[in-house]
């Protein structure tokens, strides 16, 4: 185990957090050392090597750990103009995330387990995360700052009914503790998780913190999923696995603002259902997976038609503002995810997600329809084995009259350039992820955007990246 001084220069922990309370000369300040400490107690609290990788016999507990650094700066680009939520046209030397999380679990009782997931985060974003629809750092948060925050990530509890059917090997991870489960199983998880733990589980682009970057890639674009400004959300899933399929249903909390941090608790009226059907197939002996997925969100929402009608109806004073006309509503929207091993060290994904596109966005990106797909490659081909090399790219559209809001001066609550020459929004992103020593990578990472905010008056733009990533 590395001492914790060299983990932190590692990730140049340092130069993260100097910008976060003032630099105070060549000493770190109190909030860098908070941070330190954080990481230095999930080190300490490790489990013993070889202690974590139980596969042959079924934890009882758990204990893991992460940490991961980004780090990113934008070059200048051209731009005719700029708006209240525009990327900034001006070089952004430095942005950056640092998060730290605690695995904790233990099984209570047969097929019953707890699961509860302490973080810590501390940031800063580039053009204070706004101008994009595809974000370029999937552990950014809306609200986040430098200063480092502490918070509940997860508390659950996971009941799984066996019903037969031959048995799996399940592999220890986080929030998974290895044994055996019945290939036949019911699948109930009530508390606070992130819904894209269940949801969209795609093998290949899933974890900004060892995959893709990129909201529009490491996730549906237009899948306006429940969740708190942090991106969790407290609810209830039911999953149902037998032999080559599963089911998946669940109902979370929706904000009780738009993009806000605190969960509305009246479920049954304020809320985001969604329904999920997997198939695991076999193609040329390569093991794939084909998800279906279909969701529809109740809340307090505004229509992007309605603010264009109340501003017209009051002389196109200001500019529309979906604001003036939010009122309970629905919105829907569906996605299609595939991926597909190639070799046993090549696979591919691609997916597909619309919404309707004529409601705000309210918990997640700016993204109305939405297009991506890549490759993942393992570095054995190349005899680097802990090595992985990605490429993939996402196109990103809005509804016509999101357009129009736009265009008009409206502001959504991540994009807003003032007017708007509409094109889709084009986003290519590769990154090599480097086996540093066991359980700790370092990766780079480049993203070249088109159209950022779906305006061909700006850009292209281009976002250079490097992370450091380490668990236990």
């Amino acid at each position: 185990m590395k001492p914790i001084t060299r983990i932190v220069n590692s990730i140049h922990f340092k130069h993260a957090a100097m910008p976060i309370c003032g630099a105070l000369g060549a000493s770190m300040s109190l909030c860098q050392w908070m941070g330190v400490a954080f990481v230095g107690l999930l080190m300490l609290c490790a489990p013993a090597r070889g202690a974590d990788r139980q596969v042959d016999t079924e934890e009882m507990t758990q204990a893991k750990f992460q940490s991961t650094y980004v780090w990113q700066r934008k070059p200048a680009f051209t731009s005719a103009y700029s708006g209240a939520n525009s990327l900034s046209p001006d070089l952004e030397k430095r942005s950056y995330t640092l998060s730290a999380t605690a695995f904790l679990g233990a099984r209570l009782w047969q097929g019953g387990e707890l699961y509860f997931n302490p973080e810590m985060i501390m940031s800063q974003s580039l053009s204070n995360l706004t101008g994009l629809g595809g974000l370029s750092n999937g552990e950014n948060q809306k609200g986040g700052g430098p200063n480092p925050i502490f918070y509940t990530a997860r508390l659950f509890v996971r009941h799984t009914w066996g019903f037969g059917g031959g048995q799996d090997k399940i592999e220890s991870a986080p929030n998974q503790m290895s044994g055996q489960i019945d290939k036949h199983r019911l699948v109930l998880t009530v508390g606070k998780i992130a819904l894209t733990d269940i949801f969209d589980n795609n093998s290949f682009s899933h974890d900004p913190r060892t995959q893709f970057l990129n909201w529009s890639i490491m996730t549906y674009g237009a899948f306006d999923y429940a969740a708190n400004s942090r991106g969790y959300t407290d609810g209830v899933a039911l999953e149902y696995y037998r032999d080559d399929w599963a089911f998946r249903a669940g109902r979370f909390e929706q904000p009780i603002d738009s993009n806000g941090l605190t969960l509305d608790s009246r479920i049954m009226a304020h809320h985001g259902d969604q329904v999920e059907l997997e198939h695991n197939h076999e193609i040329s002996g390569q093991p794939g997976r084909l998800r279906l997925l279909a969701f529809r969100n109740e809340a307090s929402m505004g229509r992007f038609q309605d603010a264009l009608n109340f501003w017209n109806s009051h002389g196109r004073a200001g500019v529309p503002d979906v604001g003036n006309v939010r009122k309970d509503q629905s919105k829907t929207g569906f996605g299609v995810n595939l991926e597909q091993y190639i070799t046993r060290d090549i696979g591919l994904f691609m997916r597909l997600s619309r919404n309707d596109g004529g409601t705000e966005t309210y918990a997640f990106t700016e993204i109305e329809r939405s297009f991506s797909g890549g490759i993942l490659a393992k570095g054995n081909a190349w005899g680097r084995p802990d090595d992985t090399a990605g490429i993939s790219y996402a196109q990103n559209g809005l509804s016509s009259v999101h357009q129009q809001y736009l265009a008009n001066g409206g502001l959504g609550f991540f994009i807003g350039d003032g007017k708007l020459n509409y094109q889709p929004e084009k986003i290519l992103e590769g990154f090599y992820s480097l086996g540093v020593a066991k359980d700790t990578s370092f990766s780079l990472d480049y993203q070249y955007i088109v159209n950022p905010a779906y305006n061909q008056d700006r850009g292209p733009v281009s976002i250079f990246g490097a992370r450091m990533h380490v668990e236990f």
